[in-house]
């Protein structure tokens, strides 16, 4: 899967430099610094200035001063998807687009700058908890790892690092959800999250098998499982009295891009699926692949909610701009920005917010999202009250998806 890579971080660079070149020897009172424009000579003096005069210089590390120093250089952004990450917190990146990871099944995002979750993932401590998506996190509490931190000014990673750990451990976390009185805590319990792509599964309704395709998340195995799925939505058609297709991309926090344009790709004939427009003002445009299309002649309707972000977002706006499909649910996340990841040698990585997603209308969806055509609001099976979660923990609930309901009416209207 191509993905640009970026290839020089000057900035980066520059620190580096400075904090591997130069040796310092305590009580030397002259030290040439570096000149340049971002005054890295302020930076060089810090550092002499503690390595003379801090109380525990045996704690001090030169190789965790320069993931400091970048690290603060690139959050003074402002920009919350752009982010530095050590080694550790780089192979979570990783391991989460791989699919495969210790955790309690949340994906992260931010929500008017707070921590927001974006999705709770399938079968997981987090979704039999009754979290939801768009539900804040107040606040992380791990004894094991002697955490109580306060979200208010938390880096996603940061974020990230702390919820996941080791299988069989447990984390607390405060949580907010709009219409609750009160604050509550979930304490859950750290499991091996393995992450699904997708799952299919007939309904039958008025006579007709209608395919539900429920897409969890644009990872690297959705091509092979994609394909597949395809398949059996075939193979069904051809029995006969097959209704058409629900693309369920509710909780669907996004992924790789060209995941996303590969499944639009069965979906449409020919244009534009997404356009990337840099900072620079030059656009470059993602196309259909006119390979696939094994799906154009079947009717289609796609759930959205709040917790359908990024490439998910993409997709059900450009089968909807294409008159492809009419969208069921509520209105989705707003993440329309681009960010190009680099791994450094030393395990750490970089990712930088380099342009924006398009939509084939023209439309930018950041901060924004996209509007169904028939909102319908998630009706939970127990309601709120007080400081309880909605679905206390551990409790079985049968379930009637009432949004899932109409997009199939929807469908076979």
């Amino acid at each position: 899967m191509p993905i640009k890579i970026v290839r020089n971080i000057l900035l980066v660079a520059a620190l580096v430099a400075v904090f591997s070149l130069v040796s310092y020897r305590l009580g030397e009172s002259k030290v040439t610094y570096p000149k340049g424009e971002l005054n890295l000579s302020m930076m060089w003096r810090v550092k002499d200035r503690l390595a003379k005069t801090f109380l525990e210089k045996d704690k001090m590390k030169d190789s965790e001063l320069t993931q400091g120093a970048i690290s603060g250089m690139v959050q003074a952004l402002g920009d919350p998807y752009t982010v530095y990450l050590p080694p550790k917190e780089n192979k979570s990146a990783n391991e989460d687009l791989a699919g495969e990871f210790g955790g309690v099944g949340i994906s992260l995002g931010y929500k008017e700058k707070s921590l927001a979750v974006m999705s709770p993932l399938p079968k997981t401590p987090a979704e039999r908890a009754g979290v939801l998506a768009g539900d804040l996190i107040l606040k992380i509490i791990d004894k094991e790892k002697r955490v109580d931190r306060d979200t208010n000014d938390i880096a996603l990673d940061e974020a990230v690092n702390l919820i996941r750990g080791k299988v069989g451990t447990e984390v607390t976390l405060k949580m907010y959800r709009e219409g609750v009185k009160e604050p509550w805590e979930v304490t859950l319990k750290r499991d091996n999250i393995v992450v699904p792509s997708l799952e299919l599964e007939f309904k039958e309704e008025k006579g007709k098998k209608v395919a539900w395709i429920k897409l969890y998340k644009f990872t690297d195995r959705l091509y092979k499982d994609w394909s597949d799925v395809v398949n059996k939505i075939l193979t069904e058609k051809n029995r006969g009295n097959f209704g058409g297709i629900v693309l369920d991309v509710r909780n669907n926090p996004g992924g790789f891009l060209q995941a996303s344009v590969m499944v639009a790709s069965d979906f449409l004939k020919e244009g534009t699926v997404v356009s990337q427009e840099s900072s620079n003002g030059s656009k470059e445009t993602y196309t259909v692949d006119k390979s696939l299309g094994r799906l154009t002649s079947e009717k289609l309707v796609v759930l959205v909610n709040g917790g359908s972000a990024s490439a998910s977002e993409i997709l059900a706006g450009a089968l909807r701009d294409h008159n492809r499909a009419k969208l069921v649910g509520e209105k989705t996340f707003g993440k329309g920005t681009v960010q190009q990841p680099e791994d450094f040698p030393d395990g750490s990585g970089l990712h930088v917010t380099i342009a924006r997603w398009l939509l084939p209308s023209g439309k930018n969806i950041h901060k924004v999202g996209v509007e169904p055509d028939v909102v319908v609001k998630y009706v939970a099976p127990i309601i709120p009250t007080g400081t309880t979660t909605p679905v206390p923990t551990g409790t079985k609930v049968e379930v009637k998806d009432n949004q899932l309901d109409k997009a199939i009416e929807v469908l076979l209207q």
